[in-house]
């Protein structure tokens, strides 16, 4: 099975229109806008695209990875709670002939809009190339492996691939994560000593190799 890919809050967020919608939910990011699309024109679409680029987890009870429900004062009835206002997919509280559940599966339970996780944690660190002396400062998921954020790299450098990553000296392993390398996290430190971490960033040197992306 494919490793998930991983999103920052900050890649999500510029994902904000009902023509590209991302959100985040229960550790999980979708691109929704195919359901965008879909029911374009829609009122129930409103909550949704109002929420784009976000997290929504808040609608969500976390044991059933369900919508939260609640009992309707009209009806006395466990009904979906959304505050937010009623969307796609959720059934008004009283029987309506407009109404129809043939949808299917509902969205948030449907997996093909899933495209990857949300990070835990995300980390700046500084990537100096060696042979150009140019250096760039990027947010990086904690989960991530140093592949992976060399992937990342590829915006800045489309050769970073013919470069030896090191910190302190040593090879990195780059199918391991910047803490299993040993390049720890210590945000929390810095955030107790009331310093500017931003200033203390972890350096990571690129040497250049060979030009194994030129054929």
């Amino acid at each position: 099975m494919s490793r998930a890919k991983y999103f920052t809050p900050s890649e999500v967020a510029v994902h904000n229109t009902s023509s590209d919608c991302w959100v985040s939910f229960l550790g999980n990011v979708y691109d929704l806008t195919p359901l965008c699309e879909e029911y374009s024109g829609n009122v129930l679409l409103k909550p949704i695209v109002a929420h784009a680029g976000k997290d929504i987890s808040h609608w969500f009870d976390p044991r059933t990875k369900d919508i939260k429900t609640h009992i309707d004062p009209i009806t006395t009835c466990v009904a979906p709670y959304t505050p937010m206002g009623r969307f796609v997919h959720i059934p008004p509280n009283c029987p309506r002939s407009d109404w129809s559940n043939n949808f299917g599966i509902p969205w948030w339970k449907n997996d093909s809009y899933n495209i990857g996780k949300l990070t835990e944690k995300t980390r700046k660190i500084r990537l100096i190339n060696t042979l150009t002396l140019q250096e760039q400062t990027i947010e990086v998921c904690s989960e991530e492996t140093m592949m992976e954020i060399l992937n990342r790299y590829l915006l800045y450098n489309t050769h970073a691939a013919s470069y030896t990553w090191k910190y302190n000296g040593n090879n990195l392993d780059m199918t391991k994560t910047l803490q299993q390398n040993g390049i720890t996290d210590e945000s929390e430190t810095f955030y107790e000593l009331n310093m500017d971490e931003d200033q203390f960033l972890p350096a990571i040197h690129l040497y250049f190799n060979d030009d194994l992306t030129e054929f």
